[in-house]
């Protein structure tokens, strides 16, 4: 057990454990504990068996069970030389737009100006009560609730985000960004910690190894300075938003050369080779479609796809 107002948590392996359904309710038993009712977030399939069941106690005080069943088969991914253009993704994460991707869609970054006005609101509340009364914990919970509803916004957006490039590409490309660094860095931090890229990036590489998807990580260094088509670098202050190359006299947004860059480095990684035509000549598309992220959390939304069709 950890120190009070922390979560508390315990977890029962292989036995001490199993499921009922009691007058219609899904119960949870457990050895010397109790029979607990549970709401599942969605159902066990009958084919698989649970290993392990970890109970865990939020700061809002609510508790939570989470299932760990035998691993699945992985799907087998297809073969490198095989992958189409257009089954090949490299995407750039930001801030003013949370990703921008190789087929000329960028979405927005997640609005939580709201729930971090309320949740400024709370704490200042509880700074003006006597820490460990009654009316204390009161409003402690109610500030936890706060970071509670962020947290679970922000990776909702993220889960949704990195399930639908994981199941419409076979092959998604991502910068390995050093946010650690980031975060030590004046100026942003802020922000870096909201968008939360090192979430996203390991929400991708899990999800595209379970729908059998190649995932890459490549050096992040230079990815906005270099041309896309030609590889001269030319550097740009922040508020430059647009690239336009000296030596070529290639123009693109911004973000969607640094995509297109990242999706060649991995290319080059996986040792898939070039003709001479690249990519960016061929496949960038002629406009950008900005999805605001409001539509990414839409249930079943198939907002990124059809705004990438419609900017062609």
């Amino acid at each position: 057990w950890k120190a009070p107002r922390e979560f508390r948590s315990f977890t029962y392996v292989q036995s001490g454990f199993e499921f009922d359904k009691k007058n219609g309710q899904t119960v949870l038993s457990l050895s010397k504990l109790a029979d607990i009712p549970i709401e599942c977030h969605r159902d066990i399939p009958d084919d698989e068996t649970v290993k392990e069941v970890t109970l865990k106690k939020e700061p809002t005080g609510e508790w939570y069970a989470s299932f760990a069943v035998d691993d699945k088969e992985e799907p087998p991914q297809p073969s490198i030389e095989d992958i189409d253009a257009d089954d090949a993704v490299g995407i750039d994460v930001g801030i003013l737009k949370y990703a921008h991707d190789t087929d000329g869609t960028a979405v927005g970054s997640l609005d939580l100006a709201d729930e971090r006005d309320r949740l400024e609101r709370e704490q200042r509340n509880l700074s003006h009560k006597e820490h460990g009364s009654n009316n204390w914990e009161k409003q402690r919970r109610r500030v936890a609730e706060c970071h509670q509803q962020i947290k679970r916004k922000r990776r909702d957006f993220l889960h949704k985000l990195s399930n639908y490039y994981a199941r419409e590409y076979d092959l998604v490309a991502v910068e390995d960004l050093d946010v650690k660094e980031m975060l030590e860095s004046p100026g942003n931090s802020r922000n870096t910690v909201s968008a939360a890229w090192d979430t996203f990036t390991d929400l991708l590489e899990y999800k595209c190894k379970r729908e059998g998807t190649h995932f890459v990580e490549v050096d992040p260094e230079d990815t906005t300075k270099e041309c896309a088509s030609c590889g001269v670098k030319t550097d740009k202050p922040l508020w430059v938003r647009e690239h336009s190359c000296p030596a070529c006299g290639f123009e693109a947004d911004r973000d969607a050369n640094a995509a297109w860059n990242i999706l060649l480095r991995g290319l080059a990684k996986l040792g898939v080779g070039h003709s001479e035509e690249t990519p960016v000549e061929t496949a960038l598309p002629t406009g950008t479609a900005v999805v605001p992220a409001k539509r990414v959390l839409e249930p079943g939304s198939p907002c990124l796809k059809e705004a990438a069709l419609a900017a062609e």
